[in-house]
C-alpha cells in the first residue's frame, strides 16, 4: 500500500499560511507544521495535526521538520525585522534549502512577489525573488507564485487601504498611489497555492498570478470608497519620502513605521502579470477587484478575519539580543481587588481588553505611548484585535502578544513595543469567598541602567494607569456590562469550527 505524502507548511501563524491549512486539512493531506512557537498554531488547529518546533535560523530543527516530506510550502519572510532583512531572508532560504536536499524534498511550493527583475526593484521585491532563487539550490522542484496585491479582510494591503478611505475624507496621495498593480483575492491565491500540489512534474518553475484588472493604488481606494458609498477627495503630492510617508500611515493604518518604510519603498514598483503561463497550466479563472473587494467587506462587517498579518509572529520586530546582558533584576508590580462576582464574570472584561475596549483607564496615555512607540520604529496600537472577544496565545493585542491565556482564570501579554528590556503583564482570576479576587501585575526584566532608568521614571505614571485600569476592570465585572454576549460576539464560534469546515474566509 502506497504510503500517504507527508506536506510540511512553515508561516502557519501567517495571513496566507493560517487560510491555507484547513483547507489543505480538508483534503485530507498528511500535514505536518513547522512553528518557532508551537503554542501559538496549537490553538488554532486541531489536535490531529502534527507541529514540530523548529525555526529557519537552527540548521539541526530543520532536518527534524523535514524528514520523510514530498512537498513543502516555504510561506516565511522577515519583512517585519530590521534593515538587515534581507540577509536574514537570504539565510533562512539557504538554510531551508540545504535542509531539504538532505532530506529529499520532491517539490517547495513559494509565495513570492511581482515585479520586473529588469526594474530598478525595491529591497522588499528583490529580496521575494531571490529567495525563490536560493531555494532551488535544494534541488527540489520549486514552484513560485508570484503575487501582486492580496485582497482580503486583513491582509495588508487591504488593511492599508480601507484605513485610509475610511479615515480620511480628503487624502493626500504620495506618487505611489498612481502606480500600476494587478490585485488578487486571497481565495484565488489559496487556490493556486493548493493546485500546486497535483501539477505534473516538469522542473522548476514561476507564475505570476493576478486578477483580471490592472489598477493604481488610487483606483483601488476609490472603488473601495464606492463600495462603502464614501466620497472621498484625493489631492496628489508627489514630494513625500517614503520616510514621511511611512510615518504618516502609522497614524492613520495599523501599518506601523518600520513595515511603512518597506512597504511604501515596494509600491513605486508596478507589479503586473507579463507571463500568462499561470492560465495555461491552471483551469482557475481569477476574480476581478470590484468582487475582491465586495468578499472582503463581508467579513470586515463582522469584525473580524480568519486570520490578519498583524497576528503573524513576522509582523513583530525581532526580539532584541542585548549582547550578554542577564535579565537578574527582575522588577514586579502587583495589585489586587475583589469583587461581588463569580470568576467567570471577574474574567469576562479581562479578556476583552485592547482593541475597540481600551485599556479601561487614561486611554489618551495609551495612544501617547503607541505613538512614541511608532516613532521609534515599533508597532504602536495599530494592530488591535483578531476578535472583540477571544483570545489564543499567538493573537496580538494592540501592543502586546498573548503568551498565556487559561479561560476565565489567567491571561499574559507580552509587550512587543520597543523597550529598554522585557515587559509582561498578566492577570488572575480566583475564587474569593462568594466572589472573586482579581490580581494585575506588571513584570519587566531591564537591560542595564537605562533598563532600570526607564522602570523608574514610568513607574509614577504606571502607579496611575495600572490601578486605574485594574479599578475600572473590577467595576467592569460587577455591573454584569459582558453578562449578554452581543451578536457580534457570538460569531466567535465559528473560529474553533474552521478546521471542519474549513471553506475559505475573506
Amino acid at each position: 500500500m502506497e504510503t500517504q505524502r507527508r506536506i510540511l507548511v512553515t508561516g502557519g501563524t501567517g495571513y496566507v499560511g493560517g487560510r491555507l491549512i484547513p483547507l489543505l486539512a480538508e483534503r485530507g493531506e498528511n500535514l505536518r507544521l513547522m512553528a518557532r512557537r508551537p503554542a501559538y498554531l496549537r490553538s488554532r488547529v486541531g489536535d490531529e495535526i502534527e507541529i514540530v518546533e523548529a525555526d529557519v535560523n537552527d540548521r539541526d530543527s530543520l532536518n527534524v521538520a523535514l524528514r520523510d516530506v514530498d512537498t513543502a510550502y516555504y510561506l516565511i519572510h522577515s519583512m517585519g525585522s530590521g534593515s538587515d532583512f534581507e540577509q536574514q531572508d537570504r539565510e533562512a532560504a539557504r538554510n531551508f534549502a540545504m535542509a531539504a536536499r538532505q532530506n529529499g524534498v520532491r517539490r517547495i511550493i513559494y509565495l513570492g512577489g511581482l515585479g520586473n527583475e529588469s526594474e530598478n526593484l525595491s529591497k522588499h521585491l528583490r529580496s521575494r525573488q531571490e529567495v525563490g532563487e536560493v531555494l532551488k539550490e535544494s534541488g527540489a522542484e520549486v514552484v513560485e507564485f508570484r503575487a501582486s496585491i492580496i485582497i482580503g479582510s486583513g491582509s495588508l494591503s487591504f488593511e492599508l487601504i480601507r484605513s485610509l478611505v475610511q479615515k480620511l475624507p480628503i487624502m493626500i496621495c504620495p506618487r505611489w498611489v498612481g502606480t500600476k498593480a494587478q490585485p488578487i483575492a486571497i481565495e484565488d491565491v489559496l487556490s493556486y497555492l493548493v493546485s500546486a500540489l497535483d501539477l505534473d512534474s516538469k522542473g522548476s518553475r514561476v507564475y505570476e498570478i493576478g486578477g483580471p484588472d490592472q489598477v493604481s493604488y488610487g483606483e483601488i481606494m476609490q472603488e473601495y470608497a464606492r463600495q462603502r458609498q464614501l466620497k472621498r477627495l484625493m489631492i496628489p503630492v508627489p514630494f513625500l519620502s517614503p520616510r514621511l510617508s511611512s510615518l504618516w500611515l502609522g497614524l492613520v493604518t495599523p501599518v506601523y513605521a518600520q513595515i511603512g518604510r518597506k512597504l511604501i519603498d515596494s509600491l513605486r514598483n508596478p507589479t503586473l502579470v507579463t507571463n500568462e503561463s499561470a492560465q495555461q497550466d491552471f483551469d482557475l479563472f481569477p476574480m476581478g477587484l470590484s468582487d475582491a473587494i465586495r468578499r472582503a467587506l463581508v467579513k470586515e462587517d463582522q469584525q473580524f478575519a480568519q486570520t490578519r498579518w498583524q497576528d503573524a509572529v513576522s509582523s513583530s520586530r525581532k526580539p532584541e539580543r542585548y549582547g550578554g546582558e542577564r535579565f537578574g533584576n527582575r522588577l514586579v508590580d502587583s495589585r489586587s481587588t475583589c469583587v461581588n462576582t463569580p470568576p467567570d464574570k471577574a474574567f469576562a472584561p479581562i479578556q476583552r481588553i485592547g482593541g475597540k475596549s481600551g485599556w479601561y483607564y487614561a486611554t489618551f496615555l495609551w495612544k501617547i505611548r503607541g505613538f512614541l512607540d511608532l516613532l521609534v520604529g515599533g508597532v504602536g496600537l495599530r494592530r488591535g484585535r483578531r476578535h472583540p472577544v477571544e483570545l489564543v496565545i499567538g493573537d496580538t493585542v494592540d501592543c502586546w502578544r498573548v503568551e498565556a491565556i487559561d479561560p476565565q482564570r489567567r491571561l499574559r501579554l507580552f509587550a512587543e513595543m520597543r523597550l529598554p528590556g522585557r515587559a509582561w503583564l498578566e492577570f488572575e482570576v480566583s475564587e474569593h469567598g462568594k466572589g472573586s479576587k482579581i490580581t494585575q501585575t506588571a513584570i519587566y526584566d531591564p537591560v542595564g541602567l537605562f533598563g532600570l532608568l526607564y522602570w523608574f521614571g514610568v513607574y509614577p505614571l504606571h502607579q496611575l494607569v495600572f490601578a486605574g485600569m485594574l479599578r475600572n476592570v473590577a467595576e467592569a465585572a460587577e455591573d454584569g456590562r459582558f453578562d449578554h454576549t452581543s451578536k457580534n460576539d457570538k460569531s466567535h464560534s465559528s473560529r474553533s469550527s474552521t478546521a471542519q469546515n474549513p471553506k475559505v474566509q475573506v
